[in-house]
């Protein structure tokens, strides 16, 4: 049992969210990252984050972080990991909870992107991060790989209608591999997730290439694991 007592006595941490922002452009997985304005790092490169305010979870944060930087609502996020280490930070005792979440790159607000001083990097490229924001990443990446092993993740990066040599592309760049055309082709078609349209790209080849879209979530049954890890 905890006593009234020792509830007043315990130091006051520092609670925060850090948004891990994935997207994809020009068939490479990108990262938002911003210059930060405060000391300690100021001027380094940095995840966005903020405060957890007092009347809201630490989901409500991470959603508000992410309009405020993308102009976006309802955004696929995920939770990822607690930071906790007591020297995480310079400025103090932090607790940060890292979220990633995946935005499609054409739909957000460029101008709130430019007014925070952010930038899209190629996840290949990144430059050094304050902190653990490295390890934030690097968790958040494999978070991504894995959930990407078992559930289709373009609905979130791709446009509204796509090629499969585009889910594919974007498969590659997510796992840092190339994956087989004609095996990645029939193990996401077994999936019977994506409706194949009346449509071509005929920019791919001479016969062009069929457009798709991702069916409902509602109607989706997805049991079948994409990628053999």
């Amino acid at each position: 049992m905890v006593s009234q007592q020792e509830y007043g006595s315990q130091e006051k941490h520092l609670l925060a969210v850090d948004c891990v922002i994935f997207g994809y452009e020009s068939g490479e997985l990108k990262l938002l990252l911003f210059k930060r304005q405060l000391e300690p790092g100021k001027g380094n490169w940095s995840l966005i984050g903020g405060w957890v305010d007092t009347l809201e979870t630490v989901e409500q944060a991470a959603e508000r972080v992410l309009l405020k930087i993308t102009g976006l609502s309802r955004i696929f996020q995920e939770e990822v990991s607690v930071f906790s280490a007591p020297d995480r930070d310079p400025g103090g005792r932090v607790v940060s909870i890292a979220f990633y979440a995946l935005i499609d790159i054409k739909s957000h607000n460029k101008e709130l992107v430019n007014l925070y001083d952010a930038k899209w990097w190629p996840v290949s490229n990144l430059p050094d991060l304050i902190f653990d924001h490295g390890q934030m990443v690097d968790e958040s990446l494999a978070k991504l790989r894995k959930k990407a092993s078992y559930d289709l993740v373009g609905r979130d990066l791709l446009p509204d209608e796509f090629t499969l040599t585009q889910l594919r592309q974007l498969y590659n760049s997510i796992f840092s591999q190339e994956f087989d055309p004609g095996n990645f082709r029939k193990k996401i078609l077994s999936m019977d997730a994506m409706v194949r349209l009346n449509k071509k790209d005929t920019g791919e080849s001479k016969k062009g290439a069929f457009y798709y879209t991702f069916k409902p979530e509602s109607e989706m049954n997805v049991a079948i694991r994409i990628i053999n890890m």
